[in-house]
């Protein structure tokens, strides 16, 4: 049994928390949870019956504890992570890993130096239907990629943000590329390729933050394939999609739902028996799989940690996908397009 704790007892820590502490994950147990928030500590610890704290050095002094789960505000990542880390003890991180690649290099050298294993949180590349867009991808039967697009309309209002002081701050946070997108804009690489420039605008329209609650961007991959994002949380009056489309010249890919949960498009100018099959069994990511890739992710962590198998996501693969936020964060300051890889010149992503 694997012993996880959790530090960071806020909106995304109930998917976590749920898997880990109700025995959903086999193999994992959750052993004690961490919040500054007296109020909050508490309720997860009486929620799953295991022991709350306000201090994480006092929860990391326990025996008892072999994986650290880092569920706080994206800029105090890194710190929690390599205290982590230099007690001995894995590391399982939310997206983004860190908001600056100078902490992304601490994290994976600390872990590197401790060895310990550091996981970055990318629960969407193991959706069903992903997983199959991604077998058909590595199996050439897109042929040669042309275009990719990634598109995050959400909503996200003003009380949302009021209700954390945090979120959408510079130092904490980012927009809606850093926080929301992180996923998607992770997904377009992912399938696309390494990329070679970007160019990005942003806006922030309908709430009081100090980054970006909307932003554009075109990419051009090193393939010589193009890319487009386009991320919102002013979608109103809620959430609409988080959807990835690929063409290429041997095929369409349309992944849409919620998030990126849903094959809306499965062809191919050379059609295959299995493609049907597809459509009717892997089309919608099925209902038990508790926050769609929440639960195959942890799956997966347990395997790489039991197995030693290689992390599809790790803190490495987890700072090439953070380099690509960045360089769309040094568009958005500089107003130019910008190349990788990457040198922050204008950026305030990370930086108070």
């Amino acid at each position: 049994m694997i012993r996880f704790c959790i530090v960071g007892c806020g909106r995304i820590a109930k998917r976590h928390a749920e898997l880990l502490g109700t025995g959903q994950i086999n193999g994992a147990s959750l052993v004690a949870v961490c919040d500054t928030d007296p109020e909050r500590a508490k309720a997860y610890a009486e929620r799953f019956g295991v022991p709350g704290f306000t201090s994480f050095d006092e929860m990391l002094g326990r025996s008892d504890i072999d994986v650290v789960s880092v569920l706080t505000p994206s800029g105090t990542h890194a710190e929690l992570a390599i205290k982590a880390a230099r007690s001995k003890r894995h590391v399982v991180v939310e997206k983004p890993m860190a908001l600056t690649l100078e902490d992304a290099d601490r994290m994976n050298a600390c872990a590197d130096e401790n060895g310990v294993r550091l996981f970055v949180v990318k629960q969407n590349r193991f959706n069903v239907p992903v997983v199959k867009a991604r077998e058909a991808l590595d199996a050439g039967r897109l042929g040669q990629l042309v275009l990719g697009t990634v598109r995050v309309r959400w909503c996200r209002d003003q009380a949302y943000y009021d209700n954390d002081s945090w979120r959408g701050t510079w130092a904490q946070d980012g927009g809606v590329i850093a926080n929301q997108a992180s996923h998607h804009v992770d997904m377009l690489g992912w399938f696309m390729g390494p990329v070679e420039s970007v160019h990005a605008r942003s806006l922030r329209a309908l709430v009081d933050i100090e980054t970006e609650d909307t932003a554009v961007a075109t990419l051009k991959f090193r393939s010589g394939a193009l890319g487009i994002i386009e991320a919102t949380n002013a979608t109103r009056p809620k959430d609409l999609e988080g959807s990835l489309s690929l063409l290429g010249a041997g095929g369409t890919i349309e992944i849409g739902g919620f998030a990126v949960n849903q094959i809306r498009h499965w062809n191919f100018v050379e059609r295959d028996p299995a493609d049907q099959d597809v459509m009717e069994r892997f089309s919608v990511n099925p209902p038990n799989v508790y926050g769609f890739g929440h639960q195959a992710y942890y799956e997966h962590v347990i395997d790489c940690l039991t197995t030693g198998a290689t992390a599809l996501v790790d803190g490495h693969e987890g700072r090439a996908s953070l380099e690509l936020v960045a360089a769309l964060y040094e568009s958005m300051a500089s107003g130019r397009e910008v190349t990788l890889p990457l040198k922050v010149e204008h950026s305030r992503l990370g930086r108070s």
